[in-house]
């Protein structure tokens, strides 16, 4: 489990496809302190160490399957591209953001961004199906970012980026027409699930 709160931009070293792709992440982490098996989040998706190393830099390991990348923007990823990471929870972490799965549901797509005052605010365009579980001053995981939707319009949706949130994540070089993974908030699933029995 994570909250949504980036602490780590990564940088994709290495891309190998084995079957199964395998990607070599940098990272600020003290990789002393990451276990094999440990759970790490890349841009939300809940990937696992296979391997650590230390040079040239911090880095580890992470195995994608052909499913993931399906259902994620991993199929976009090059050498040299940027993620938002995040350790996974642990036992009396502070909860800063919302409960958050690294399951990706679906991809959402940057269709405006527009910047108001010191604030950047952006336009997404989410698939139908999920688009239901959406709602204004709800949350949503963006690339593994915890956020607030502040208004939506059928399948459109929008979010306001704080100056911190641009320095602290991958958001300060969003552009329109990027795929962003989209995870909804657990919650809104299981109360639309319920809804359907009513």
């Amino acid at each position: 489990m994570f909250t949504g709160i980036v602490t780590d931009i990564g940088k994709v070293l290495e891309l190998e496809q084995r079957g199964d792709l395998r990607a070599r992440i940098g990272t600020a982490y003290d990789v002393a302190g990451i276990d094999i098996g440990a759970s790490i989040a890349c841009n939300g998706v809940c990937l696992t160490v296979i391997a650590l190393g230390r040079a040239p830099q911090n880095w580890f390991d992470v195995e994608i399957s052909s499913e993931t990348i399906g259902a994620t923007n991993v199929g976009g990823w090059a050498l040299g591209t940027a993620l938002n990471l995040e350790r996974a929870l642990k036992v009396g972490d502070e909860l800063g953001g919302h409960i958050v799965s690294g399951h990706v549901d679906g991809v959402t797509e940057v269709i405006d961004i527009k910047e108001v005052g010191d604030s950047t605010r952006v336009t997404f365009r989410a698939p139908e199906p999920l688009a239901r579980f959406i709602a204004p001053k709800g949350s949503v995981a963006l690339n593994g970012t915890s956020l607030t939707v502040n208004a939506v319009a059928g399948c459109d949706f929008g979010i306001n980026f704080i100056p911190h949130t641009k320095s602290a994540t991958t958001w300060g070089e969003t552009n329109v027409g990027d795929l962003i993974n989209l995870e909804i908030d657990t919650m809104a699933r299981y109360v639309a699930r319920l809804r359907e029995f009513e």
